[in-house]
């Protein structure tokens, strides 16, 4: 975003922001500020990435709840846990096509036979190797 002063700003001596948004500058720059302010407010700056409502760093086990909780909105039939959540990433990315030693560095497997496991679960990725 670029910060420049226009002629009809250098009388007034405020800064009009050029960043090529429809809108008179002084309503726009009214409206990022109070956006900003908003997000700061709601969002302070923290050192974790999941808090809970208190600001504080979500826990193990209140993340284990959480999608106990998703897995039984869901009706999937079956207990969940968040390690499925980095196996569902991990068949995804396969089904998508990704290659398998992308997928092995992405997830941070060392060994490949670890990742073998998501595209041996992905017959679409083979379709079409052979023009029969």
């Amino acid at each position: 975003m670029a910060i420049g002063v226009t002629s009809a700003a250098a009388e007034t001596d405020a800064p009009n922001i050029e960043n090529g948004k429809v809108g008179p500058p002084t309503r726009r720059a009214n409206r990022e500020r109070r956006s900003r302010e908003h997000l700061q407010r709601d969002y302070p700056a923290s050192p974790y990435i999941f808090t809970t409502e208190r600001r504080g760093p979500l826990t193990d086990s209140a993340l284990r709840k959480i999608v106990a909780r998703a897995g039984v909105e869901a009706k999937l039939g079956f207990p969940t846990h968040p390690h499925m959540l980095r196996h569902a990433c991990g068949f995804k990315l396969a089904n998508e096509g990704h290659d398998t030693r992308a997928i092995q560095h992405y997830l941070g497997h060392r060994n490949i036979q670890h990742t073998v496991r998501y595209t041996e679960m992905a017959p679409e990725r083979f379709r079409g190797f052979w023009k029969d």
